[in-house]
């Protein structure tokens, strides 16, 4: 069996070895790989992977963090390299798709730079014999349609969804009473197939003159701890609206999950506690973003849910096929 080495980026080291030593825990070994990454007196990488012929014909497993535009250069230099190392395959981990929001264009001369990244993805040259095709494992992308963008590569798209439901029961077996939240229609129609057992409360914006208003389109909130659920947080203007119609209209409590907490130009502050009015109870974001994750962890209502146990699972299960049971019974009658 292929030996699982995990290469990283410096900004999901802390990520990277909590997915080897979740593993090793239970005798499952993910092996860590190691690259330095320096740079020449005029900035440019110097970059250089240790131990190389060692990972030979292994899978390859590459964490990545695209959510600063100067990294993504040096990260694609050593995914470039790795391909043509021989390894056995290669995946790129890729938890936050940093360009997902930039997917169309609306008016001339505007650019759709999740195209753009998606080409830069699927310049990934070819490997060794057997080798195949890069895939690249991204969470909760902004539309859906953006794995046509890739040619080459092949996507495998999943989601953290798994990480909230947990925390979900928790809250229930405590007492409260939850039903899930909306911003928008394209939010429900996203994420609404997760929560087949809760009720459910849809938001929409209406204009009113110059005004857009957040309002309640569809379900009670009154008396229920609301959890608002969206793909990732950029300036919050939204969901903090959405936060104050659900108070209005009765919430008991009101917190909001994002997998991807992004936060531009500090507009995480709106939200900490100490303010005048507090409207959240809890923001759960993932580590997808690591470097604001690590700021906002502990914060006012913020707390971040690792994606580290998901992508652990999934290098441990990759290549894995579950019997059924149909399938068990034919080899018994067969035998």
């Amino acid at each position: 069996m292929a030996r699982k080495v995990l290469f990283f980026c410096p900004d999901m080291a802390a990520m990277a070895k909590n997915i080897a030593d979740k593993a090793n825990k239970k005798k499952r070994r993910i092996e860590l790989a190691e690259i330095t990454w320096g740079a020449f007196a005029d900035g440019w990488p110097r970059l250089f992977i240790r131990d190389i012929k060692k990972h030979r014909r292994c899978k390859a497993y590459f964490l990545a963090s695209f959510s600063m535009p100067g990294d993504i250069f040096a990260q694609l230099g050593i995914i470039y390299a790795l391909a043509r190392y021989e390894v056995k395959s290669l995946t790129i981990v890729l938890p936050f798709f940093s360009t997902g929001t930039m997917e169309r264009v609306d008016n001339e001369g505007e650019v759709a730079t999740a195209m753009t990244l998606a080409r830069m993805l699927d310049a990934i040259p070819g490997g060794g014999p057997g080798f195949g095709n890069a895939r690249i494992v991204i969470y909760d992308i902004h539309a859906l349609s953006e794995r046509f963008f890739f040619h080459s590569v092949v996507p495998r798209l999943e989601t953290a969804i798994p990480l909230l439901l947990k925390k979900l029961e928790k809250l229930k077996k405590a007492g409260e009473k939850i039903a899930i939240g909306f911003p928008d229609d394209g939010a429900l129609k996203r994420f609404g197939k997760h929560f087949p057992d809760y009720p459910k409360v849809i938001c929409g914006k209406v204009r009113n003159g110059d005004k857009r208003i957040v309002t309640i389109k569809e379900g009670d909130p009154n008396g229920y701890h609301i959890v608002i659920i969206d793909d990732l947080i950029l300036s919050g203007g939204t969901l903090l609206e959405c936060g104050k119609a659900l108070r209005k209209a009765g919430a008991k409590k009101v917190s909001a999950y994002a997998t991807h907490g992004v936060f531009p130009e500090d507009s995480w502050r709106k939200f900490l506690h100490g303010k005048k009015e507090e409207l959240f109870d809890n923001i759960w974001i993932t580590d997808s973003c690591s470097h604001m994750a690590k700021l906002l962890d502990g914060q006012g209502p913020f707390q971040v849910l690792s994606l580290a146990k998901l992508i652990k699972k999934m290098i441990l299960t990759d290549g894995k096929c579950k019997s059924t049971s149909a399938g068990k019974k034919g080899k018994k009658n067969h035998a």
